[in-house]
């Protein structure tokens, strides 16, 4: 497990890996739409606006997990002096504002046919607008300071006070009366999605995580790359 903390070893693990996943993530993304156009039936009230969930769901976890991987990443960095932490905070930030950002949008999509409005001040969708805006903070923060040292330390720090902002996004929906529905998908209860329709947004959560770790791959390894002629 050396490569998720060491850049040398992470290279020779990409290399290896960065083909396959990039197939699987084709494969995937086009099963994936099969399904949801064609072997998914249309919602009994949605019609077939419910199928902006294939991509809004998968794009909101991934929103999530991105910045998750982040904190771990952070708290790498600043407790245990592994400088890959920094790395990876400054490859995948970009990545994760993007699915955010998909998020956003096809959550507006979906809302206007349903809410009769593109946008409401909701929890669920406030939370997840301040997410981006974190998103976009740190992005900036890593473009502006010019000793990188102190750029590193101070953009982990602000990903660890951001980080605050998690759980709300996650349980907002259970926390306050809000017109997003609830989750469908728990751990401690039987998915409250019919079976037809679980299929093809599994299949499309893969191909985003695919598509994901591709682009991270590739944003990584650039990163280190100007890293070693940054030091050189």
């Amino acid at each position: 497990m050396k490569f998720l903390i060491n850049p040398s070893k992470f290279n020779e693990v990409a290399d290896y890996v960065f083909l396959p996943v990039l197939i699987s993530s084709i494969i995937l993304f086009s099963i994936g739409l099969i399904f949801a156009f064609y072997l998914s039936p249309d919602d009994y009230q949605q019609g077939s606006t419910v199928r902006i969930m294939y991509v809004h769901v998968p794009s909101a976890w991934l929103a999530l997990l991105t910045y998750a991987i982040m904190t771990l990443y952070s708290i790498a960095g600043l407790a245990f002096r592994i400088p890959f932490g920094f790395i990876i905070n400054t490859a995948v930030a970009p990545i994760g504002a993007i699915f955010t950002l998909i998020c956003i949008v096809s959550g507006s999509l979906w809302g206007k046919p349903m809410w009769g409005t593109w946008w409401v001040w909701d929890a669920r969708l406030t939370s997840v607008a301040i997410l981006f805006i974190i998103y976009l903070i740190i992005i900036f923060m890593n473009l502006s300071f010019e000793n990188r040292i102190l750029r590193e330390k101070v953009v982990a720090i602000f990903i660890l006070v951001g980080s605050a902002n998690l759980p709300i996004v996650k349980f907002s929906v259970d926390w306050w009366n809000t017109l997003h529905q609830p989750a469908t998908i728990s751990k401690l209860s039987k998915p409250s999605i019919d079976p037809s329709m679980m299929t093809p947004l599994i299949i499309m959560t893969f191909a985003f995580i695919m598509i994901g770790i591709a682009i991270a791959i590739l944003r990584i390894k650039t990163e280190i790359i100007s890293r070693k002629s940054y030091l050189s």
